[in-house]
């Protein structure tokens, strides 16, 4: 099974940007989807985006379409997301999360492996 360590979290101000990394490791990681969640305090966990196996094909969910990217590179056993224009309402804990298959959707029960987070704070 796969191992997951995110980094790259940290203080921020509204409209910055931010790249958040996942590293992986101890199982084929081409064998999975990957995604990115969230979970701001007294919040239910919430998909952020997903990226198929070989970065086909992507899906963001609505509070971030158009600000964050989803990308991975297979060679070096990475995920990122790259997020721009943060608003307060981004402040969490983000978390990377691994599917076994092709690809991946929005449903938390669809991940088999997750890492341990990583903070984002927007400030005002």
């Amino acid at each position: 099974q796969v191992q997951l360590v995110e980094s790259g979290g940290g203080l921020v101000q509204a409209g910055d940007s931010l790249r958040l990394s996942c590293a992986a490791s101890g199982d084929t990681f081409i064998s999975y989807a990957m995604a990115w969640w969230r979970q701001a305090p007294g919040n239910e966990r919430e998909f952020v985006a997903a990226i198929s196996w070989n970065g086909g094909r992507t899906y963001y969910g609505d509070s971030v379409k158009g600000r964050f990217t989803i990308s991975r590179d297979n060679a070096k056993n990475l995920v990122y997301l790259q997020m721009n224009s943060l608003k307060p309402e981004d402040t969490a804990v983000y978390y990377c999360a691994a599917s076994r298959g092709y690809e991946s959707g929005n449903l938390y029960d669809e991940y088999d492996v997750w890492g341990q987070g990583t903070q984002v704070t927007v400030s005002k």
